[in-house]
């Protein structure tokens, strides 16, 4: 079912790498009628592209750790194992920035792109969604430290057994939204990814 709702006023506060915004709206009820104008401040994202490397000949996942900013006052340090990620430049698709992120940040080709989902990340306050994907790789070699200078990247690879980043998920080492949804969708096909590759071989 479809609502509706109406955007009274649109302000940027801020904007330089980031933007921030604040929007003055009014929209249908479940009750019926409208609700008073209201303001919500939205950070303003957009596309960001995820994607989680697999090896399934070798039952290997590509993940990286890297320093983040948002979370700073995290208890363990700000260094998080999270996917291969990054932003859509123009005139990008999606799939091109899973192709070229991958290689970026993580020097791994990607043979073949899966789709894990698209969502929103925290839409209570921001406008970015996750386009998050699956990629199929060969991880031998793959590893040591990438990323681009001058985007300030200091990215540390690693290729680990599936189940063992599984078990980083129950652990709670993973704190990377992107990453366990991922690894969770990974878990339920990981079977069928499999398969596929031994049928691809064989053929």
């Amino acid at each position: 079912m479809k609502y509706q709702w109406r955007l009274d006023k649109h302000l940027t506060l801020f904007e330089k790498y980031f933007r921030l915004d604040e929007l003055s709206i009014t929209h249908e009820l479940f009750a019926g009628g409208f609700s008073p104008v209201f303001t919500r401040e939205i950070f303003e994202r957009g596309v960001v592209v995820a994607v989680l490397p697999y090896d399934p000949r070798r039952d290997r996942v590509v993940l990286i750790e890297q320093f983040r900013a948002g979370a700073i006052d995290d208890k363990d340090g700000p260094w998080l194992i999270e996917c291969v990620a990054g932003v859509i430049d123009s005139g990008e698709s999606e799939e091109q920035v899973a192709l070229r992120e991958s290689i970026e940040e993580a020097g791994c080709k990607i043979s073949e792109l899966q789709v894990i989902s698209r969502y929103y990340v925290s839409p209570g306050g921001t406008s970015e969604h996750c386009s998050l994907f699956c990629g199929i790789v060969d991880s031998e070699g793959v590893g040591g430290i990438h990323g681009l200078p001058h985007e300030h990247e200091d990215i540390r690879v690693m290729t680990i057994d599936a189940a063992e980043a599984f078990g980083w998920v129950r652990e709670g080492k993973i704190r990377s939204s992107a990453t366990i949804i991922a690894l969770q969708w990974l878990q339920l096909n990981q079977a069928r990814l499999m398969r596929q590759a031994v049928k691809l071989a064989a053929d």
